[in-house]
């Protein structure tokens, strides 16, 4: 007789934004840990998740402080087997200081691989979000260092010189540094049977995205002409993909990052040597 899969525990940052929610709607079978920064936004997220059938638990997590990432880790080791983490959090440079971008989109990511290091057991999954833009910085011996290490002291000052106080040019950076984490942690993720993988999203139209869109119509009109299928993607294309790494079916993927982006990075490398 075959054996009944036991329910896995699947944490999701940043779960009540667009993303995440997204993420969230396509894993019914599991046990879903939603946390994001507010407080609200998780009790409204699980409120919501749980009203239509989820098994859903919530904690409010800054993700730039480790003594609240160690809180959320031991949070979801209470709530049974740990299956994996999907860190959707983050920010874009759009109104916010490099400081701010760099703090939560790399240091947070660190800490984030950091301590789900400790809990990763055999077939469980660390799903990182990196971006197109972050394959569009390239390789520089001095400032990768510093990608590498990011809660190191002076990583940031290393950093800061390359980006002339440009929070949207920080943001590429330290996409790039969470792609430079990928492949550093792939092997010892791997030594306790887990997995670690990557996305880099294109132009999707989150509720963000939308704001974006409307604020910036020429920009995205632009980057949907750059697009090869011609249109822009939504939460659901990646959490359809963000599903398929989380399972069986992906069990030997690890250390690679997936494009979901319609096609656009090549469009947009072929520009830059024109």
């Amino acid at each position: 007789m075959e054996a009944i899969n036991k329910k896995k525990t699947i944490v999701i940052t940043g779960g009540a934004g667009g993303i995440g929610t997204a993420c969230a709607k396509v894993l019914k079978d599991h046990k879903l840990v939603i946390t994001d920064y507010s407080n609200d936004a998780v009790d409204e997220a699980v409120k919501s998740l749980t009203k239509e059938g989820y098994d859903a638990v919530g904690i409010a997590c800054d993700i730039t402080k480790k003594d609240d990432v160690v809180k959320l880790m031991k949070f979801s080791l209470n709530q049974g087997d740990f299956g994996g983490i999907i860190h959707t959090a983050g920010v874009s440079g759009s109104g916010q200081k490099p400081k701010n971008v760099f703090n939560i989109d790399l240091v947070g990511t660190d800490i984030v691989i950091d301590e789900f290091y400790k809990i990763a057991t055999k077939n469980s999954v660390l799903v990182l979000f990196s971006s197109i833009m972050g394959h569009t910085i390239p390789p520089n011996e001095e400032y990768d260092a510093a990608l590498l290490n990011p809660q190191k002291e002076d990583s940031f000052s290393t950093i800061a010189k390359f980006v002339n106080d440009d929070a949207d040019m920080m943001y590429n950076f330290a996409k790039r540094g969470v792609l430079l984490l990928l492949k550093e942690n792939a092997f010892r993720i791997g030594q306790k049977g887990a997995r670690i993988v990557s996305v880099s999203p294109g132009v999707i139209m989150t509720p963000m995205g939308l704001k974006a869109a409307e604020e910036h119509a020429d920009r995205i009109n632009k980057m949907i002409e750059l697009t090869p299928l011609g249109k822009t993607g939504t939460p659901k294309d990646i959490a359809e993909v963000v599903k398929f790494l989380i399972s069986d079916k992906a069990n030997f993927i690890t250390g690679s990052d997936i494009l979901i982006d319609g096609g656009i990075l090549t469009s947009l490398l072929k520009e830059g040597k024109e």
